[in-house]
């Protein structure tokens, strides 16, 4: 038996996710890849060590900001 989906928000759009899912199910289901990428879930940064043991839960609020360098 599957875990109920989620409805979460990220980068302000409304989004279904499987119950359960951590933020990096999340970031692999958005396709992001790069390590630098910062997340935010109800207005607390989650450390990149804590990415797969952070599970989402209902009506969590997330921004996904991909950090890019250059001059």
């Amino acid at each position: 038996m599957t875990a109920p989906e989620l409805s979460v928000s990220v980068n302000g759009a409304p989004m279904r996710i499987a119950g359960g899912a951590s933020v990096a199910d999340l970031l692999a289901r958005l396709g992001v890849a790069n390590p630098r990428v910062a997340v935010e879930r109800n207005k607390e940064i989650v450390p990149r060590a804590a990415h797969a043991s952070t599970i989402l839960t209902e009506g969590d609020v997330l921004e996904v900001v991909e950090l890019v360098g250059g001059g």
